[in-house]
């Protein structure tokens, strides 16, 4: 199998920190992969809270993820605090892909990286819908920030 080559952006928008529960920790002693994604998956429901979506506003507009892609770079460890950063990029009509870097806080040791493919689709006929607007305009703002 070829390996996976994943190349970070120069900057990220967002950062947040998730420590490493004893639950997160497979056999082998250390993060195991499945729950990264967990870690991941908590650290993308806050970096859309920063942004205020879900909203009000957009009662019937939610997203899901089309895709996944992750490299591991070292392993992670109980009680180490992982800080998640994260960026839009690779817009598309109905979505983008949301790139990850995670690292442990103290050494700064890199963990993972990757990203995730961002749709929004509506609530009600579950299908794709289009980037709300004030969404994109927060989403490329960041990029700009």
């Amino acid at each position: 199998m070829a390996r996976i080559i994943f190349d970070l952006p120069e900057r990220f928008a967002f950062s947040t920190e998730v420590q490493i529960y004893i639950s997160h920790v497979n056999q082998g002693g250390h993060l195991d992969n499945a729950q990264l994604l967990s870690l991941v998956s908590e650290a993308r429901l806050r970096f859309f809270q920063s942004i205020d979506f879900p909203s009000p506003a957009l009662p019937d507009v939610s997203i899901v993820v089309g895709d996944i892609v992750a490299q591991y770079k070292s392993e992670g460890f109980h009680g180490e605090v992982m800080r998640i950063d994260m960026t839009p990029a690779d817009f598309n009509r109905y979505g983008f892909d949301l790139v990850f870097h995670v690292t442990e806080k103290t050494t700064g040791r890199e963990v993972a990286r990757g990203k995730t493919g961002i749709a929004f689709v509506s609530k009600t006929s579950r299908s794709v819908v289009p980037i709300p607007e004030q969404v994109r305009a927060r989403l490329l703002a960041l990029g700009n920030s």
